[in-house]
Protein backbone atom coordinates (compact mmCIF):
# COMPACT_ATOMS: atom_id res chain seq x y z
CA UNK A 1 0.00 0.00 0.00
CA UNK A 2 2.79 2.43 0.91
CA UNK A 3 4.61 1.58 -2.32
CA UNK A 4 1.50 2.32 -4.36
CA UNK A 5 1.04 5.67 -2.63
CA UNK A 6 4.68 6.55 -3.19
CA UNK A 7 4.46 5.46 -6.82
CA UNK A 8 1.30 7.52 -7.32
CA UNK A 9 2.98 10.64 -5.87
CA UNK A 10 6.04 10.05 -8.05
CA UNK A 11 3.89 9.77 -11.20
CA UNK A 12 2.07 13.00 -10.37
CA UNK A 13 5.38 14.79 -9.72
CA UNK A 14 6.78 13.48 -12.98
CA UNK A 15 3.67 14.59 -14.86
CA UNK A 16 3.96 18.07 -13.37
CA UNK A 17 7.62 18.28 -14.37
CA UNK A 18 6.86 17.22 -17.93
CA UNK A 19 3.95 19.64 -18.15
CA UNK A 20 6.10 22.48 -16.84
CA UNK A 21 8.83 21.69 -19.34
CA UNK A 22 6.35 21.62 -22.22
CA UNK A 23 4.85 24.93 -21.15
CA UNK A 24 8.32 26.43 -20.99
CA UNK A 25 9.13 25.24 -24.48
CA UNK A 26 5.83 26.51 -25.80
CA UNK A 27 6.51 29.91 -24.27
CA UNK A 28 9.84 30.07 -26.08
CA UNK A 29 8.15 29.51 -29.41
CA UNK A 30 5.30 31.93 -28.79
CA UNK A 31 7.49 34.85 -27.77
CA UNK A 32 8.81 37.13 -30.51
CA UNK A 33 12.54 36.69 -31.21
CA UNK A 34 13.43 40.24 -30.19
CA UNK A 35 17.05 39.52 -29.25
CA UNK A 36 17.75 37.47 -32.37
CA UNK A 37 16.33 40.21 -34.60
CA UNK A 38 18.45 42.83 -32.85
CA UNK A 39 21.58 40.68 -33.11
CA UNK A 40 21.01 40.16 -36.84
CA UNK A 41 20.48 43.89 -37.49
CA UNK A 42 23.61 44.78 -35.54
CA UNK A 43 25.70 42.17 -37.34
CA UNK A 44 24.54 43.50 -40.71
CA UNK A 45 25.34 47.08 -39.67
CA UNK A 46 28.84 46.08 -38.57
CA UNK A 47 29.42 44.19 -41.82
CA UNK A 48 28.33 47.24 -43.82
CA UNK A 49 30.67 49.48 -41.82
CA UNK A 50 33.51 47.09 -42.65
CA UNK A 51 32.81 47.53 -46.37
CA UNK A 52 30.92 44.30 -46.99
CA UNK A 53 28.69 46.01 -49.56
CA UNK A 54 31.72 46.26 -51.84
CA UNK A 55 33.99 43.51 -50.56
CA UNK A 56 31.51 40.73 -49.69
CA UNK A 57 28.30 41.67 -51.45
CA UNK A 58 27.04 38.10 -51.89
CA UNK A 59 27.20 37.34 -48.17
CA UNK A 60 25.70 40.68 -47.24
CA UNK A 61 22.78 40.26 -49.65
CA UNK A 62 22.12 36.80 -48.21
CA UNK A 63 22.11 38.24 -44.68
CA UNK A 64 19.69 40.97 -45.72
CA UNK A 65 17.44 38.42 -47.43
CA UNK A 66 17.32 36.27 -44.29
CA UNK A 67 16.55 39.34 -42.21
CA UNK A 68 13.73 40.33 -44.58
CA UNK A 69 12.32 36.80 -44.27
CA UNK A 70 12.59 37.00 -40.49
CA UNK A 71 10.73 40.33 -40.49
CA UNK A 72 8.01 38.82 -42.69
CA UNK A 73 7.76 35.81 -40.37
CA UNK A 74 7.58 38.13 -37.38
CA UNK A 75 4.67 39.99 -38.95
CA UNK A 76 2.91 36.68 -39.48
CA UNK A 77 3.62 35.65 -35.86
CA UNK A 78 5.62 32.68 -37.15
CA UNK A 79 8.13 33.12 -34.36
CA UNK A 80 9.99 29.84 -34.81
CA UNK A 81 10.73 30.66 -38.46
CA UNK A 82 11.52 34.29 -37.59
CA UNK A 83 14.02 33.16 -34.96
CA UNK A 84 15.64 30.69 -37.37
CA UNK A 85 15.89 33.27 -40.17
CA UNK A 86 17.23 35.95 -37.83
CA UNK A 87 19.98 33.57 -36.69
CA UNK A 88 20.78 32.76 -40.32
CA UNK A 89 20.93 36.48 -41.09
CA UNK A 90 23.38 37.01 -38.25
CA UNK A 91 25.59 34.13 -39.42
CA UNK A 92 25.61 35.41 -43.00
CA UNK A 93 26.41 38.92 -41.78
CA UNK A 94 29.35 37.53 -39.82
CA UNK A 95 30.47 35.70 -42.96
CA UNK A 96 30.23 39.01 -44.83
CA UNK A 97 32.26 40.76 -42.16
CA UNK A 98 34.96 38.09 -42.25
CA UNK A 99 35.08 38.14 -46.06
CA UNK A 100 35.21 41.95 -46.13
CA UNK A 101 38.10 41.97 -43.67
CA UNK A 102 39.99 39.32 -45.67
CA UNK A 103 39.35 41.08 -48.98
CA UNK A 104 40.29 44.44 -47.48
CA UNK A 105 43.63 43.07 -46.28
CA UNK A 106 44.49 41.61 -49.68
CA UNK A 107 43.97 44.91 -51.47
Amino acid sequence: MANQLLLSKFKKSLQLCVLSALCGLAACETAPPVQEMSDARQAIAVAKEAGAADLAAIHLRAAEAYLASAEKNLGERAYFEARRNARQAQMKALDALKAAEQNGESQ
